[in-house]
């Protein structure tokens, strides 16, 4: 629903401008150029999902092996302690605990087909133990926040789409990402932790958060200790490394458990065949709507009167082309992609508006579609403090973004 309204504004916000250039400027160029942005844009989605069909076939193929071979379990045995002691409403051993660990662990390496229906069976349990059932209760809203957070280790989509745009380094923003998503993220944990009275000073607590986040800031140290035309080298080879590390873990783990690599390999890669053609409607309606929303200089008026803002207060403007996808980011993951597709195409890929927006697309979730679908599906009406919470850690996500952006691409 709320991609709906998006889609709908984008015409008709542009239509209105463009009348208004038509009228009071006596632009007669503007319906024109909004005519042919359609055909533009169009083109454009439909090159992108073509693109997008074999490389989706190939991490899709990859991350079924790493599935199969046993990646999610490992995960979920790694941070039990951890959420045992987030979620004190859940008796030991219910069934909704392995569910929820099992959907963070399908999040945190982009696993989003497996993620949700895990998710919407974790909340199904959740709704087993709530007293009121038309009221989110406490293990609920964390859970939700969470999501939110958009806590993930390989933002496989964006590398894919920024691999599309024609980027040099398409992982360079793998390290900025997973940085400004933790701190998204423990942001949402403790701002739910404080409203639920939780004791984050709990040893196992403390030793989890202390131990990942001295890790985060050890990497935020050694990169602003590099001189800035090191930075972009390091983490592309770091990110590098660490991607194609995880493809051989997969392999491993796969031999391991006698898997049939090749045969779960085509498997999965059927799926990213099928995603990537079922993707070509949906990526031209959203990527036509906001080329006519730019074409009719409403994103411009927007984007340049933040940035009169932002001047006034003497800091650097460049964020601020970034900005239209962070502030889509919460309402949807659709408009999000498109923004950032269409500030890469404006700006370029390996430009800074091109690189922070991208940063921007993976350090938040889609707050209020989660909200909706996750808490819509148990019947949950009364959500309590749950979007506050979520969009807090989207604004810490986007805070950190900026700030992360600027140290890593200058």
């Amino acid at each position: 629903m709320v991609l709906n309204y998006i889609w709908i504004g984008f015409f008709l916000i542009a239509f209105v401008v463009a009348l208004i250039r038509l009228i009071f400027f006596q632009d007669y160029e503007v319906f024109p150029n909004l005519v042919n942005s359609t055909f533009e844009t169009s083109k454009l989605g439909f090159e992108i999902s073509i693109y997008l069909t074999g490389v989706m076939s190939l991490w899709l193929g990859i991350m079924k092996i790493g599935e199969k071979g046993g990646i999610v379990p490992l995960l979920a045995k790694a941070v039990g302690p951890f959420f045992n002691r987030l979620f004190p409403e859940i008796p030991k051993n219910h069934p909704a605990t392995s569910s929820i660990i099992m959907n963070f662990s399908a999040n945190l390496l982009g696993l989003d087909n497996a993620a949700t229906p895990l998710g919407l069976k974790a909340m199904k349990e959740l709704q087993d133990l709530n007293p009121q059932k038309d009221t989110a209760s406490n293990a609920q809203i964390m859970f939700l926040v969470l999501n939110t957070s958009g806590l993930t280790i390989i933002p496989l989509t964006i590398m894919l789409d920024r691999s599309i745009m024609g980027a040099a380094n398409p992982t360079d923003v793998f390290i900025p990402i997973m940085l400004a998503t933790f701190f998204s993220t423990i942001v949402g944990l403790i701002t739910v932790s404080i409203m639920q009275k939780i004791n984050l000073f709990d040893k196992v607590i403390m030793a989890y958060i202390t131990g990942l986040t001295a890790f985060m800031l050890g990497i935020i140290y050694y990169f602003s200790s590099l001189p800035p035309e090191q930075v972009s080298q390091v983490s592309t080879t770091a990110s590098g490394v660490i991607i194609f590390s995880v493809i051989i873990f997969f392999l491993l783990l796969a031999l391991f458990k006698k898997i049939n690599i090749y045969e779960t390999f085509i498997d999965g890669a059927k799926e990213g065949f099928e995603i990537a053609v079922k993707i070509i409607p949906y990526l031209i309606a959203i990527l036509v709507a906001i080329g006519v929303f730019r074409t009719s200089g409403a994103l411009d008026f927007i984007i340049n009167g933040i940035k009169t803002l932002v001047e006034f207060s003497g800091l650097d403007t460049r964020f601020v082309d970034a900005l239209p996808t962070a502030l889509m980011k919460p309402l949807s993951g659709g408009a999000a992609k498109g923004m950032m597709i269409d500030t890469m195409k404006e700006f370029g890929p390996d430009s800074f508006a091109g690189r922070l927006s991208s940063v921007f697309r993976g350090a938040t979730e889609t707050t209020f579609f989660i909200i909706a679908v996750y808490f819509g599906s148990v019947n949950i009406k009364k959500t309590r403090y749950a979007v506050g919470a979520g969009l807090i850690a989207d604004l810490a996500g986007i805070i950190a973004a900026i700030f992360i952006g600027y140290l890593f691409f200058g």
